[in-house]
């Protein structure tokens, strides 16, 4: 108990001198983010994920065969955007070279100008879930997810993809002691799952119950600090920030 009460502290402070310092905090935050701008994508623009690209394939195949409520074009623009964003990602994180806070400062910002765009067409939108706007908001919030996606992938920090958790249930079942593995770690990816899970949570609070573009709103308020902080806390060079072995 007291292994995974510490993993976890370890994941929100990391000690000093940690190979993957506030990277680990800050992906976490990005977790965050994912749940909320999901909750968002399905519940106001359809049955369309903006983060959650598995979701998408599979909502695609019943969209093809006339399953009713989900799109065909809602799934191909997601799927599309997505894909657009993580190249833009690998873009950034070349441009930059092995600097993995600038790098997460970088794209981090990119993506709060993204849904920060995408917030101000959900607000003004009389309808922002049906015609044209319904598909920018798509691409909009689908390119933020990419490049979230693809410098998370590029950072390399374990149990920390920010926007998928399969692999993330699927190590700590596999990995357990009941298992006959080394440990499940649970404490950190126990977190990651929280994270993701209570970004929905207060996404379809928000979404259900107050202003529907209110968990852009929040997700915004979390992408432009964290991008401030990677990269004031990269300026001076710190191990963290050199490229993951």
């Amino acid at each position: 108990m007291m292994t995974t009460l510490t993993d976890a502290w370890h994941l929100i402070a990391p000690p000093e001198g940690d190979r993957h310092g506030p990277l680990q905090p800050l992906l976490l935050t990005l977790t965050v983010v994912t749940g909320l701008v999901d909750a968002f994508s399905y519940l106001v623009l359809g049955h369309v994920f903006v983060a959650n690209m598995t979701g998408n394939v599979v909502f695609l195949a019943f969209a093809l065969v006339g399953a009713k409520g989900f799109s065909i074009g809602a799934s191909l623009a997601a799927l599309a955007s997505f894909a657009a964003g993580a190249v833009i990602s690998g873009r950034v994180v070349t441009h930059l070279g092995s600097r993995r806070g600038r790098s997460l400062a970088a794209t981090t910002g990119l993506q709060a100008v993204l849904v920060t765009g995408a917030l101000v067409l959900g607000w003004v939108a009389v309808e922002p879930g049906t015609g044209v706007i319904r598909y920018l908001l798509i691409v909009l919030l689908g390119l933020s997810s990419g490049l979230q996606n693809g410098t998370a992938r590029k950072l390399a920090v374990p149990d920390l993809t920010t926007t998928v958790l399969t692999q993330t249930i699927a190590g700590a079942a596999h990995e357990s002691r009941l298992a006959g593995g080394p440990g499940s770690r649970i404490g950190r990816r126990g977190l990651s799952m929280v994270a993701m899970f209570g970004g929905a949570l207060v996404g379809a609070l928000t979404v259900v119950h107050l202003a529907e573009p209110l968990a852009l709103l929040i997700a915004v308020v979390l992408l432009a600090p964290a991008a401030v902080v990677a990269e004031r806390l990269s300026r001076s060079g710190p191990v963290w920030d050199r490229p993951s072995t």
